[in-house]
């Protein structure tokens, strides 16, 4: 099996290369990842500059370094491996990607884009806690993961959220919280304004979804679509046109 690997994190995360040692087990890797961290970058494609592909030392593992996205990285990494690889893997991100954030994570462009591609792509996350990971204590739920989702071929798009220390797996449903977004003004030690936004869910967490499984000590396991078509508005839509 070929294996292919990136992150938004950059080349040099630890995380990437914990699911690299991991999925080594289960056949030929290859990493490739951006240069440099391109967190929450989303599904952004470089289409106005050309792009550099290096080949760069991690470990023992063949892997290059991509001065682009995330998504930029599973186009040149599929291209340069004849369009061979068998599943595309992205992660292990340096934070959960859970709910609303699968619109801006770039660790799921990732597999989103391997999926676009006509590959599989199954994202890894996990939180960070005091600035650190002990990616010792989840490399056995990774590996379960992947002895779980690897044969099942009917699965495409997989969203892998594991906490510390995890207590077993969880298909669970992707959590949708609606945000009362603020922008918080500021200024720089120049005495220029600049603003962040920041976001404050109103909901709480629902149970059997992906934030909540976390919360509760599982792995979330959740397959998502690139559909993002509301069936159910549709079919209202069609209903109310039918009788005009």
């Amino acid at each position: 099996m070929r294996i292919l690997i990136a992150n938004d994190d950059g080349i040099y995360s630890p995380g990437i290369l914990a699911l690299a040692e991991v999925a080594s087990q289960f056949g030929d890797v290859r990493i490739v990842a951006p240069d440099v961290e391109q967190s929450s970058m989303g599904h952004a494609i470089s289409a106005s500059r050309p792009l550099r592909y290096k080949k760069t030392k991690i470990a023992d593992f063949d892997a290059y370094r991509v001065n682009g996205t995330p998504a930029d990285c599973v186009a040149l990494g599929l291209f340069h491996w004849d369009q061979q690889a068998d599943v595309v893997l992205s992660g292990i991100n340096l934070g959960t990607n859970l709910g609303n954030s699968a619109w801006h994570s770039g660790t799921l462009a990732a597999a989103k884009q391997a999926v676009l591609f006509g590959f599989r792509g199954i994202a890894f996350s996990t939180p960070v806690i005091d600035d650190e990971t002990d990616f010792s204590t989840i490399k056995p739920a990774v590996k379960e993961c992947l002895e779980l989702l690897l044969p099942q071929n009917d699965l495409s798009l997989i969203n892998v959220n594991i906490p510390p220390n995890p207590k077993g797996l969880r298909w669970a449903r992707q959590s949708v919280r609606h945000y009362d977004g603020k922008i918080v003004p500021g200024t720089d030690p120049m005495g220029r304004e600049h603003y962040w936004f920041t976001v404050v869910p109103i909901e709480v967490t629902e149970q059997d979804t992906d934030r909540w499984a976390v919360e509760q000590g599982y792995v979330a396991i959740t397959p998502l679509s690139l559909d993002l078509t509301n069936k159910e508005e549709l079919a209202r839509a069609k209903a109310r046109m039918s009788v005009q």
